[in-house]
């Protein structure tokens, strides 16, 4: 008598553990730069997250590097400064990164009259680019001149054990130009935020590929 045995069970059950598996805060450093290492002068602050087996995703964002001036393509002119995010994945898991900004500006309470763009140009930030000029960001004005208007977005896959790094670009016009920024990625669970002087922006989520979990 032939036996038949139903998958069917077991891939709903990893579809549910995939859709449930959160990360949670263990370390949230904000490092100050005049104590830094040279090995950690340009992260401004880093928060390492758990997942249900303990093991590490990790997130570091800079501080700015730029402040040169570019003039769009409708003549209006900005000053932008260049940030970058690491996310590390140290867990067993193939995890799938996605963010998304609505193309309009933002204000920031802080610095107040002043109204950002935010722009995510599709360069990978290695650690080995965090001496060079704009963080090894180049091309940015060609960028800019076709994508300044439009909606900024990414979407990664990070590998169990590896690591992406990206750029983030922040625009103000040159009248409200003046003022400390600092910006950064955190995570919620798996929902992300990015912070620009205090001011949270709900911006897409870190996700764990269904095909890649592990009995």
């Amino acid at each position: 008598m032939a036996l038949l045995f139903s998958c069917k069970q077991g891939n709903e059950s990893m579809k549910n553990k995939a859709e449930a598996e959160t990360f949670h805060l263990v370390k949230n450093d904000h490092i100050k730069k005049r104590l830094s290492t040279i090995n950690n002068k340009d992260i401004y602050t880093k928060y390492e997250y758990n997942d249900s087996k303990s093991a590490s995703l990790i997130i570091q964002n800079s501080f700015p590097r730029g402040g040169m001036k570019y003039t769009a393509p409708n003549g209006e002119v900005y000053r932008y400064a260049v940030f970058w995010t690491r996310i590390i994945n140290e867990t067993d898991n193939i995890l799938e990164l996605k963010i998304d900004f609505p193309i309009n500006s933002y204000d920031v309470p802080s610095l107040l009259g002043k109204y950002f763009k935010i722009v995510i140009p599709p360069d990978t930030m290695v650690p080995e680019k965090m001496s060079l000029f704009n963080y090894g960001l180049t091309d940015l004005e060609s960028f800019l001149d076709t994508n300044i208007y439009t909606a900024a977005s990414l979407e990664r896959i990070i590998n169990s054990k590896e690591s992406t790094g990206f750029y983030v670009v922040m625009l103000c016009v040159v009248e409200g130009a003046k003022g400390t920024l600092r910006t950064g990625l955190s995570l919620n669970g798996k929902n992300l935020t990015y912070t620009i002087n205090g001011k949270e922006i709900h911006c897409g989520n870190i996700a764990i590929k269904k095909n890649s979990l592990r009995n």
